[in-house]
């Protein structure tokens, strides 16, 4: 292509002096040839600076795709949706490349940066549906339908004069009416215990905060607790306000619990890991092929520098989660307690395409401040990516520490001297075994028809007012209320609802069981933070977390 480029205009320069006539006057046979070199000379100097080829190359990479697209459109045998086809392909190419790297149409990058921004727009309710009924657990502090007096228990019988009571509504089907614009409106008609006749709101939408913090308690005198259930662009913000609280009411140690934490914002989780160092600590750092290596530093000295710091992790702890919990343990800054995480150390960078969808193309690697990569496998494909959770319980990791085997290779040194890992995830300094002894069928059946969550609703439902009248605060209602009184109640409940019941399987789960309904009454009576004070007094995790910080296993860190 550039010898035919070249060519052509020496072609046409010499069309333009090319002689009349052969017998034109000798003197210009001999400036013919020196102004057709020079001629020669300029086209070559035209070629080089405005041949493409000359410039950086810019490969065709959709010369192919689109040809065979448009034979598809042409001459295959039935009807093709090319845009389908084409984000399908877009997909599975993507796929090819690692499980992280991900394609999103245009519905679907807004509902993914709801999630991550930490926000959303619409009327500002936690629901649930039960009996083919919109039921409010719970307006959402400080949203609008709070302050126009929407309460928990109420049902939405109407949306903007639409009977959707009764009509099998569906959840999908509950967002697309409520949720919309910040200013738009929507009437609702409701029911409520003790009113006879519908009460109709109209409701101004307005932006909801979505909270990444889900508990944040002091334990006893001394420890505190917080529960990160993602890093979104606002649990900076949140995690400073818990903090700062927290101290202000007396925390010296503190129990971060990051279990089943999936990640998001990098940035979310270094502004955070900032509290627990003093400056210029290397946080962890990125490479690519395309990316040079950048180094993350604590910047400024944070608020809990030199407490205890106890950090909960599980297989489900990832990316950003990871990279807290490596900057901690490599640091000798806290004690990593639970199962090793997922392992996922490869950065995703947000590319926008021209119909407003994205592709997040994995760019860099991560590494922990000691230079630890603990990404786990991915060459096999996703489907045995993701299988190898799975392998981990077949194969015993997730209860005995043992099983977690790691060559020679992947041992590190902490800058304290202590032996870490990599590959695969970070494993925590003390082994919390899953706990199957109380597992069975008759739980798992439980769970999986959601008859946890709908029982307890349907309970507060019906009792509400006569529950907050005898449990006025969650200190009462701690020491007071027994869901064991409830056992006859929710057998019933379980069976009318196809559920084969076992007493034998009951007594083994008895206890989880009762502690499961005690924290979920709680958690629609009183919030977040009492579900998970009493969700936390069978969770092993948090009970090996309250002992090590109340141990001495922080003097190997001194």
């Amino acid at each position: 292509m550039e010898n035919s480029y070249f060519d052509l205009t020496i072609h046409r320069l010499s069309l333009i002096l090319q002689p009349q006539s052969i017998s034109m006057n000798k003197k210009y046979n001999f400036v013919l040839p020196v102004l057709l070199a020079l001629c020669v000379a300029f086209g070559m100097l035209i070629g080089m600076r405005f041949n493409p080829y000359n410039r950086p190359v810019q490969k065709d990479f959709s010369g192919k795709f689109n040809e065979i697209l448009e034979l598809i459109d042409m001459a295959y045998v039935d009807t093709v949706n090319i845009n389908n086809l084409t984000e399908d392909a877009i997909r599975k190419m993507l796929m090819e490349l690692d499980p992280h790297s991900v394609y999103l149409t245009k519905s679907e990058l807004i509902a993914s940066m709801q999630d991550l921004e930490g926000n959303f727009e619409g009327i500002g309710i936690e629901f649930n549906i039960l009996n083919d009924t919109i039921l409010v657990v719970s307006p959402i502090a400080g949203g609008p339908s709070e302050s126009i007096g929407i309460r928990a228990g109420d049902k939405i019988i109407y949306i903007n004069d639409e009977l959707v009571a009764g009509k099998g509504i569906k959840t999908t089907d509950v967002r697309s009416k409520l949720l919309g614009k910040k200013g738009t409106k929507v009437t609702i008609k409701i029911k409520r215990k003790s009113v006879e006749s519908l009460i109709e709101y109209t409701i101004t939408r307005d932006r909801i905060p979505f909270f990444s913090i889900d508990a944040s308690y002091m334990v006893d005198k001394t420890t505190g607790y917080i529960k990160i259930n993602r890093f979104s662009a606002e649990t900076y913000n949140e995690f400073n306000k818990a903090l700062s609280k927290l101290l202000m009411e007396g925390m010296t140690q503190l129990i971060l619990d990051l279990s089943g934490n999936p990640g998001g914002y990098l940035d979310a989780a270094i502004k955070i890991a900032d509290h627990f160092f003093d400056k210029q600590k290397l946080l962890v750092y990125t490479e690519g092929r395309q990316r040079k290596r950048r180094d993350y530093y604590s910047e400024s000295s944070g608020l809990f520098t030199n407490g205890k710091l106890v950090v909960i992790i599980d297989e489900g702890s990832a990316s950003a989660s990871e990279i807290m919990a490596g900057a901690i343990q490599d640091w000798d800054r806290g004690l990593i307690v639970g199962r090793r995480s997922f392992g996922k150390a490869l950065v995703q960078e947000p590319l926008r395409l021209s119909d407003s969808s994205e592709i997040r193309l994995t760019v860099a690697r991560y590494y922990t401040p000691i230079g630890r990569f603990i990404q786990k496998p991915y060459q096999n494909g996703s489907e045995e990516y993701y299988m190898e959770m799975y392998h981990r319980f077949s194969n015993g990791q997730l209860v005995s520490k043992d099983s977690n085997l790691f060559p020679d290779s992947l041992k590190y040194k902490t800058f304290k001297g202590r032996t870490v890992y990599g590959g695969g995830g970070i494993m925590p300094d003390i082994f919390v075994p899953l706990d199957t002894t109380y597992r069975n069928q008759l739980l798992a059946d439980i769970n999986q028809n959601g008859l946890f969550n709908s029982f307890t609703i349907q309970y507060v439902d019906n009792k509400r007012n006569e529950l907050k009248n005898k449990y006025p605060d969650f200190k009462i209602y701690d020491k007071q209320f027994q869901s064991v009184t409830l056992k006859n109640e929710f057998v019933n409940y379980i069976q009318q609802n196809g559920i084969k019941y076992n007493e034998n399987e009951f007594k083994l789960a008895e206890k989880i069981i009762f502690n499961r309904i005690d924290a979920l009454i709680a958690r629609n009576l009183f919030g977040d933070n009492a579900f998970f004070k009493i969700i936390n007094e069978e969770n092993p995790e948090f009970l090996k977390a309250l002992e090590t910080i109340k141990s001495n296993d922080f003097l190997i860190l001194n």
